[in-house]
């Protein structure tokens, strides 16, 4: 069951990495500024994750482009929560989100 929203700095790993390998990163960039806890916006999709391969040791951005919460949304648009499994991309499963 995800937990509380994340925002900028939270830990997420990605399994299957961009080498196979699972890649790790932190939340970098959000993209609403309507939310905020602390006085952190809130992760929601579209958010954009700075990931580091880790085979190589290469960073790349990620951008969040679907998973999340089904129930919240701001603006239209997905929450991002502790331990939701995020989209990324075709190939692969997803990525999990970790404090840190």
């Amino acid at each position: 069951m995800p937990g509380p929203p994340v925002t900028i700095g939270c830990a997420v790993v990605l399994s299957p990495g961009a080498a196979g390998a699972p890649d790790s990163g932190i939340i970098s960039v959000v993209t609403q500024a309507i939310a905020t806890a602390g006085g952190m916006p809130l992760a929601v999709v579209g958010s954009v994750c700075q990931m580091v391969n880790s085979v190589s040791g290469a960073p790349y951005p990620l951008p969040i482009p679907g998973g999340g919460s089904t129930s919240v949304t701001i603006n239209g648009t997905a929450l991002i929560r502790m331990g939701d499994q995020i989209q990324a991309d075709s190939g692969s499963t997803g990525g999990a989100l970790h404090q840190r």
